[in-house]
């Protein structure tokens, strides 16, 4: 146990010099690269990406995987913007948009704990549902004003850092609380290593496989929020493609793809890493379509890594 804990920090250790690496690198490349407002323009793309993928690495740590975050995102923005154009006020709106993409969740969790179907299927059907109902009720078109307290929330600022900013590091420490010190977390990691044997134990996995998935969609609906706020608009095909950038930056913080271990600490380095590395490539003049394909190599190297690390596990 304690060798694979030193084997887990050095891996973390690894990834954070690769994040200094790159910071440096792209220093050298563009003169713009650590202005302020560059960097908050970072730190502001970061926090969308890092709310989502604490709920990935949930899903993930617990052997399991999410393809409707994006859509859920989408899904949420729909609903705060119909809220608020019916009257609502703005935070009887968010509650909506928060409590909408929560039951989304719910839903996923309870169709692959109880119907026993796997998730990538379940969520796929999900992704797929929720992107035609977007488009039916938004009639393909983006609803624009929604108020001060969005704009605040999308870009407001307390102090030199902007709100977002402050929300997904809040998000970060509540979410390595929760995985690292409770039951709560430690039931998540246990579901991803032996299912079976935590259930003959008496615990009610399929009740925390319904909240993990609930959680997860939970920070989607967040993400969602900050995506809404930001641009002041729902749009209709909002954060579709974010549940692959979730994925790889769970993956490559360290989250096996097996379930049974989960970093939070990876995976906050690997979005900044992944962020730093698709703004870096936008300040150098290269087209978004190489940055896709950079995004996929990675995932791909990600997978590779963890799957060796845990062959290398089972040979011991």
């Amino acid at each position: 146990m304690r060798k694979r804990k030193l084997q887990d920090y050095s891996y973390t250790l690894i990834l954070l010099g690769l994040l200094i690496l790159l910071i440096a690198m792209m220093a050298v490349s563009s003169p713009y690269f650590l202005s302020w407002k560059n960097c908050r323009n970072i730190l502001n793309q970061s926090a969308i990406y890092l709310v989502l993928s604490m709920g990935m690495t949930f899903v993930i740590a617990a052997g399991q995987i999410d393809l409707s975050a994006g859509a859920v995102i989408g899904f949420s923005g729909m609903c705060m913007g119909l809220s608020y154009q019916a009257g609502f006020p703005a935070i009887a709106a968010i509650i909506i948009g928060l409590f909408s993409a929560a039951f989304i969740g719910l839903i996923n969790g309870l169709i692959i704990s109880y119907g026993k179907i796997n998730s990538f299927i379940v969520t796929l059907a999900t992704m797929t549902i929720l992107r035609g109902v977007i488009l039916i009720l938004t009639n393909s078109k983006s609803i624009f004003g929604f108020g001060p307290v969005f704009s605040f929330i999308g870009s407001g600022n307390i102090g030199p850092v902007n709100l977002p900013i402050i929300i997904s590091l809040v998000i970060a420490v509540i979410s390595a609380v929760i995985l690292h010190q409770t039951r709560f977390g430690n039931y998540c990691l246990f579901i991803g290593s032996n299912e079976i044997a935590l259930n003959r134990s008496g615990v009610n996995v399929k009740k925390y496989k319904v909240m993990i998935f609930t959680l997860c969609s939970f920070c989607a609906g967040v993400a969602g929020l900050i995506v809404t706020a930001r641009l002041n608009s729902a749009e209709p095909l909002a954060g579709q493609g974010y549940e692959m950038d979730a994925i790889a930056a769970t993956i490559l913080g360290g989250t096996s793809m097996r379930g049974g271990k989960g970093s939070i600490i990876g995976t906050v380095i690997a979005c900044f890493l992944l962020n730093i590395l698709k703004n870096g490539l936008t300040l150098l003049a290269i087209s978004s379509h190489y940055q896709e394909i950079l995004t996929g190599v990675i995932l791909l190297v990600s997978v590779l890594i963890s799957e060796y690390k845990e062959r290398e596990k089972s040979e011991v």
